[in-house]
């Protein structure tokens, strides 16, 4: 006669349920064990790149013959250094003729002498007329010729700070055709030489700042809110033997890709030795602090 097997209580539960208690303290004991071994969120070895902290295409604010381009791709600049100039002959000249104008000191001294002429000129003449030497209109007449040359003398100074002011636009205009880096970087491309015609805001060369770098990095949606600003990170650019460079997180975008299912860090790196090149794959490892895996 078949005999149907007896089944064996599960060794499991064997383990752990103790005299006295029930399944019920069973699960609560399994659901402590398994919070306790669970691993975190990982957010070390995280693939990101190396890109330039700023990329500028250098323009030109007027049109003009290029004259000179000093630099070339791969030259270093630095910031306010002249990286190219612009054919200027008309604009000097302006320059010239200007500067010569607001220097110009005759009609404002001529103005100075008759001022003092007629002043003392019309003293004179109200002196006399308190002892009836002279008429009235020839008092008048001294009176009018005074006012006649403080207006002169105002005229003059005005024409001479108009003079001024077309000094300062001329010299204005004369600097536009001198370009000058905003950065200190490096020549990334020169797309025009000299005896081309660059036009208005038509891009003459492009340059990169490297110091401090950008790295950039997708994070999975399970790091998001455990990311923050200011959270510290280990960089090791890809290559046998890199070192590993210090960076801090700047910016966690809070629009998640949805189709990836990630969101981008934005981490700032110093390069002050400019030793580490943009473009680089890397990876990342992000120092959490006490609690924040938790």
């Amino acid at each position: 006669m078949d005999m149907v097997p007896k089944f064996a209580e599960p060794r499991l539960a064997q383990q752990f349920v103790l005299p006295g208690l029930g399944m019920m303290s069973l699960l609560i004991a399994s659901a402590g064990l398994y919070t306790l071994t669970a691993a975190p969120v990982s957010a070390a070895g995280m693939a990101c790149v190396i890109t330039p902290y700023d990329e500028i295409s250098i323009g030109i604010p007027v049109e003009g013959l290029i004259q000179t381009v000093p630099v070339d791709r791969g030259d270093w600049v630095k910031k306010g250094q002249v990286i190219v100039t612009l054919e200027s002959s008309m604009e000097e000249a302006t320059v010239a003729l200007a500067k010569a104008k607001a220097e110009a000191e005759a009609a404002l001294k001529n103005s100075q002498v008759k001022i003092g002429f007629t002043s003392r000129k019309h003293e004179r003449a109200l002196d006399l007329l308190k002892s009836n030497s002279i008429a009235q209109h020839e008092a008048d007449e001294a009176q009018m010729e005074k006012s006649l040359a403080e207006v002169l003398h105002r005229e003059a100074s005005e024409n001479r700070r108009v003079a001024e002011l077309e000094l300062n636009r001329a010299s204005v205009a004369l600097q536009l055709r001198t370009i000058r880096s905003p950065i200190n970087g490096v020549v990334v491309d020169r797309l025009l030489s000299p005896g081309e015609l660059a036009r208005q805001q038509t891009p003459v060369m492009k340059l990169a700042q490297i110091d401090p770098l950008r790295v950039e990095v997708f994070a999975p949606i399970s790091l998001l809110g455990k990311l923050k600003t200011g959270m510290r990170a280990d960089v090791r650019p890809e290559g046998k033997g890199q070192p590993v460079y210090q960076a801090k997180v700047m910016v966690v975008n809070k629009v998640v890709d949805s189709a990836s299912g990630t969101f981008g860090v934005r981490l700032e790196m110093p390069n002050p030795n400019n030793a580490i090149p943009a473009g680089l794959a890397c990876t990342v490892d992000f120092h959490h602090s006490p609690g924040e895996n938790q």
